[in-house]
């Protein structure tokens, strides 16, 4: 009797992992040569781990973790790294004339073809990850890469500190040691790489979903070559080592296009530097995936569907005000409209929307920008951040005039900024008249969806909920797995509290009446706070009540 192999799409749906109609967009949106299975995960509806699982099946290839695998590092020596990174396979162990190899795709037969050949082995495939794969390579593969060369290098360098040949020849030392860093960044999707200069050693750590942590610990005599070759990287000036500089690198790390924005600072045991690593594939955000809830939804487009008004999103460094500001600029972008944006940096470069860059040397700030971008008949203008009392004026009187302003500014909610902005100095009346709406953003780890297992509440987490008028009978939480580092969390969703700015409010805000009445009116129009949207969000299983009460504050 003849099996029949189901389908790939087939086995997803008997598993429960996605609905019919996923599976029917995903079907209608694939190019002819690319695969079903990763369209689905580019869409986000299943897992890496949830695909391998289901091949596993489908062809009888086991799948693989590779996190405390004992690899037999002598056979590293057949793939050399490079191919090992292109082709995303490792080599696991040997049997006889057996070659067991982890592979991204075990469908890949050229790449089986090609090693059977140059190894003189039979090959016997397993799946992995591609991302345990990497980390793999990365950590096993010449895990001194460059490190003690240099260190050996180094008295000679010390003599000479400015040897720009040695900072910038591809196969020197320093040069691997760098790339190494950002490649480990990159391969752990860290948000911002912090070298940190301590008394007797320079500390890396990565900041992965908003938590740092230390990747690794370099000598002190490091530090010098260390700082030079990034400032030459970023175009800074390597001689002047007392005043804080910016920079920026742009460059290609496994064949994957990285932006990184440099800021050093001198401290007493040196420069810091600190660099941001900017995703480029977060500019294709969609509105509808930034994790609005459909009330706070609604009201977000409803906002940035006016012709006027100001609508403002606020939160601290790193709560993805930009990639909301920028979702919400591809959901109003089209011929029709002229977008202009006057940014410090233009983080990411959007087609169809002109922008500025500021550049406060020559006096191109953001009022004088602003100023400019009034008489370029605009529609639609995005100011990167109100910082001082001069823009918040100018940006009111665009509104006022009939444009429509997008901008963010540092404050902890959305009633906070309305008193903010007061204490700037903007007249009652002005921004009664001007303001639109307020988004305030913060961003949660998710529960990783690989090793998440229902749990009870704990009796503090029922009064939580219960004080908030919610009920919760089960939470998700990640028991830790290779995918997440062991941490029970993968990746970030942002909360938001949207304040609209009704009649009510512009009453109150015009009388000059108190924080306390605007909070009442607040919750008489059904305002979702940020600790009402994180534990609706733990309620759907997406992250944790810990998480939210980290950035959250229950009253």
């Amino acid at each position: 009797m003849i099996q029949t192999r189901k389908r790939i799409g087939d086995l997803l749906l008997d598993e429960g992992l996605i609905t019919a109609e996923q599976l029917q967009s995903a079907l209608q949106d694939k190019s002819p040569n690319q695969k079903l299975g990763e369209v689905l995960l580019q869409r986000g509806y299943i897992t890496e781990q949830q695909l391998i699982e289901v091949l596993e099946y489908q062809l009888g290839i086991p799948h693989i973790s590779l996190f405390h695998y004992p690899f037999d590092t002598s056979l590293f020596t057949l793939i050399p790294k490079e191919s090992a990174r292109r082709n995303l396979i490792i080599p696991l162990k040997r049997d006889g004339n057996k070659l067991f190899i982890a592979m991204a795709d075990p469908m890949d037969f050229f790449v089986i073809d090609d090693l059977r050949l140059s190894t003189g082995f039979q090959i016997e495939p397993a799946i992995a990850t591609k991302d345990d794969i990497l980390r793999s390579i990365n950590k096993y593969y010449d895990t001194n890469d460059g490190l003690d060369e240099l260190l050996d290098e180094l008295p000679k360098n010390e003599r000479r500190p400015q040897a720009q040949e040695n900072l910038t020849d591809t196969d020197s030392p320093i040069v691997r040691v760098v790339n190494q860093i950002l490649t480990n960044a990159v391969i752990q999707k860290a948000s911002d790489i912090h070298i940190d200069p301590q008394e007797t050693k320079v500390i890396v750590r990565y900041r992965v979903d908003g938590i740092l942590k230390i990747e690794k610990t370099l000598p002190k005599s490091m530090q010098s070559v260390l700082t030079a070759r990034i400032k030459i990287m970023s175009n800074l000036d390597i001689t002047e080592h007392r005043i804080p500089q910016d920079g920026r690198i742009k460059l290609n790390l496994d064949f994957h296009p990285v932006d990184l924005r440099v800021s050093t600072l001198p401290t007493v045991f040196g420069e810091k530097i600190v660099m941001r690593l900017l995703d480029m594939g977060s500019t294709l955000n969609d509105i509808n995936k930034l994790g609005f809830n459909s009330l706070n939804l609604k009201r977000f487009n409803e906002m940035i569907e006016k012709p006027t008004g100001i609508v403002l999103i606020t939160g601290p460094t790193g709560s993805g005000k930009s990639s909301t500001l920028y979702a919400a600029l591809n959901k109003v972008n089209n011929d029709e409209v002229n977008i202009i944006t006057v940014e410090d940096p233009v983080e990411y470069q959007l087609e169809g929307i002109n922008q500025v860059q500021v550049n406060s040397n020559v006096g191109m700030t953001f009022a004088a920008g602003l100023r400019s971008i009034l008489r370029q008949d605009p529609n639609i203008i995005m100011v990167g951040e109100i910082r001082d009392t001069e823009t918040v004026e100018v940006a009111i009187r665009a509104s006022l005039t009939g444009h429509l302003v997008l901008s963010t500014l540092h404050t902890n909610d959305s009633i906070g900024t309305v008193t903010r902005l007061l204490d700037m100095g903007v007249e009652p009346f002005l921004l009664a008249a001007s303001l639109s709406g307020i988004v305030s953003q913060r961003l949660v780890r998710k529960v990783c969806r690989d090793c998440a297992e229902e749990q009870e509440p704990s009796k503090r987490e029922i009064e939580i909920f219960a004080k908030r008028g919610l009920k919760i009978e089960k939470i998700m939480r990640g028991k830790g797995c290779s995918s997440c580092n062991m941490t029970g969390y993968k990746g970030r969703i942002a909360l938001h509290e949207v304040l609209v700015i009704n009649d009510e409010i512009r009453r109150v805000i015009m009388n000059g009446e108190s924080f306390q009445k605007l909070k009442e009116i607040a919750i008489k129009n059904k305002t979702f706070f940020l600790i009402d949207d994180g534990l609706l969000k733990v309620k759907q299983g997406i992250t944790t009540t810990e998480e939210v009460l980290r950035i959250a504050i229950l009253e």
